[in-house]
């Protein structure tokens, strides 16, 4: 697939989507939107591909917003730039199917916010995380409002928000903004051995945990009793997957 600002590859069964604006940081901008919109469709769609590692080219994962197209917009054109934007975190929480984010350099607003709508985050050593909207009286998108104090409390995130002070990645892990810090040179080798561990998965189990966990945080116990119970029952039916996994577990647990 030819994009404009987005190198999408596809090996075996894992689809890698680059963030491909580098001389600006891979500031978003419409067209980037657009195109990263595209990438995670098609991947949402493709059912050979069963994980999506999102990264940014060149020295950074995301900038943010790319500041100067945005004062030329008119309402019309904004409303709909921030609609397709929160589109595709809508794809990515939405797709049953893993997102791993692997950040390195800058995760800056609502590049920081593509990160947290992946299920995992892997960053470089050095990357710098922060919320700089509201110092150029802007607001945070991409249900950053809630996945932000999801992630690391109300309270720290209430404070990036306020004062848009950076963390660093070391801070980030800390947090729990991300997962795990590695050394840059080892950023993209970890979320490919990641999600190959991820995906040699049950396919069903990952995507069904996946919805679990999303309703989880804001449904009731009984509801998440029910969800939980329901699924089991769609893992069981699946076609004896179930059945075959569980017999190579118990055979592996045999031979220790």
């Amino acid at each position: 697939m030819q994009l404009e600002t987005v190198i999408y590859e596809k090996t075996d069964d894992i689809a890698v989507i680059k963030l491909n604006r580098p001389k600006v940081l891979n500031a978003i901008n419409m067209q980037l939107t657009r195109d990263v919109h595209k990438a995670l469709t098609e991947a949402a769609l493709d059912y050979t591909v069963k994980g999506v590692i999102l990264k940014g080219e060149g020295r950074a994962f995301c900038a943010g917003d790319d500041l100067s197209e945005h004062p030329h917009m008119h309402i019309e054109d904004g409303l709909r730039y921030v609609e397709m934007l929160q589109d595709t975190t809508r794809i990515m929480l939405n797709m049953g199917k893993p997102v791993i984010a692997a950040v390195q350099g800058y995760a800056m607003g609502a590049g920081c916010e593509w990160a947290m709508s992946a299920d995992i985050r892997i960053a470089a050593e050095g990357t710098q995380f922060a919320f700089p909207e509201t110092n150029v009286g802007a607001g945070i998108t991409n249900c950053g409002t809630k996945l932000l104090p999801l992630l690391i409390g109300i309270g720290r995130a209430k404070w990036m928000a306020f004062t848009n002070e950076r963390i660093d990645a070391v801070k980030a892990e800390q947090w729990g903004l991300v997962n795990f810090v590695v050394p840059p040179e080892k950023l993209e080798e970890m979320a490919i051995t990641m999600m190959k561990k991820i995906i040699a998965n049950s396919e069903l189990s990952i995507k069904l945990t996946k919805r679990q966990m999303n309703y989880g945080v804001y449904q009731d116990y009984e509801q998440q009793f029910d969800l939980e119970a329901h699924d089991v029952m769609l893992c069981m039916a699946s076609g004896g997957e179930a059945a075959k996994r569980m017999k190579e577990a118990l055979e592996k647990t045999k031979k220790k």
